[in-house]
């Protein structure tokens, strides 16, 4: 029995419209003019007796037949897609993954040469983003993410949930450094938004009364830079500074801890089709296992939070 399926060009173009609901982005994605886009939908609308899209002043929006239609139609896409990677000898392909900055820069780019060696068919393309990218509309296949609150309301996987320690050069440190009360006279620099070193130095056992941490806050490289550079103390986690503690670049001023949130994979609701995703995604959860270990076999989510 034959099957009554539509172009796949025109199926194409519509799943790509239908995920951004715009003409115009489908048509950057796909590499093709505006008017090819509306042209393969228009024509798909005309084979089904459907409207699948809706007119706006400014743009376009998925009527409700377009919107189960796309339901239906992704999955099917992402399993000729993954068939067909399947036969190839080795992944190959582009992964787009989209980073908060510091993981990005501290993290995955320092080790991303061995994964590339590994998989030289791969083109991973990393976003340095504070917003998160939408996953969900193939924005990025991947996407790094860090928490406070012990979790996030989109399917994703625990990365690394470490205690952030003071760090500084060995040289800053045999200067200025011998307690941790000594951390009260020196500069400091966090790459978080709250009063994190009152939280290091009641830990610490210090006395801090008085002591403001609502001043000056570089953004993340920069907080991370001022430290690399010997301009003071840089209070981070340990997976953002390894890079650098093992080559001697840095040390830990004192091993005392505290926990401020995780880093967290997320992917979309799908799941992950392609081979060059999985591929990279096990190898990031690969390198980041010895992050997860730190909690002494508690989940973050376990933690105490406030």
């Amino acid at each position: 029995m034959a099957r009554n399926l539509p172009p796949l060009n025109a199926l194409r173009a519509f799943e790509v419209a239908g995920r951004h609901e715009s003409f115009s982005r489908a048509a950057e994605e796909l590499n093709v003019a505006h008017s090819a886009v509306s042209r393969h939908v228009r024509g798909l609308e005309a084979r089904l007796g459907v409207k699948l899209f809706r007119d706006l002043p400014r743009g376009v929006e998925l009527t409700p037949e377009g919107r189960g239609y796309l339901a239906r139609v992704l999955p099917a896409l992402d399993m000729i897609a993954e068939a067909t990677e399947d036969l190839a000898q080795t992944p190959r392909g582009v992964v787009t993954v989209n980073s908060e900055p510091l993981f990005a820069e501290r993290f995955i780019l320092p080790r991303l040469a061995k994964f590339q060696e590994a998989y030289p068919d791969i083109e991973v393309r990393l976003e340095a983003s504070p917003l998160l990218a939408d996953v969900e509309r193939y924005e990025a296949d991947l996407a790094v993410r860090f928490t406070q609150s012990g979790g996030l309301d989109v399917p994703c996987e625990l990365l690394t949930a470490t205690p952030i320690y003071p760090h500084a050069t060995s040289e800053y440190m045999d200067r200025h450094i011998r307690e941790p009360a000594d951390l009260l006279t020196v500069p400091r620099f966090r790459d978080r938004g709250n009063n994190i070193w009152i939280q290091w130095f009641a830990a610490a056992g210090v006395q801090a009364a008085g002591l403001t941490d609502g001043g000056w806050r570089l953004k993340s490289p920069l907080a991370y830079e001022a430290g690399l550079n010997g301009l003071g103390v840089y209070l981070g986690s340990s997976e953002c500074v390894s890079f650098d503690r093992e080559r001697g670049r840095l040390v830990r001023c004192f091993d005392i801890g505290i926990w401020d949130g995780a880093f967290y994979l997320v992917h979309g609701s799908r799941g992950i089709r392609r081979s060059a995703v999985k591929q990279f995604r096990n190898w990031l959860l690969d390198v980041t296992a010895e992050f997860r270990g730190e909690l002494g076999g508690e989940s973050w989510q376990d933690q105490p939070k406030g």
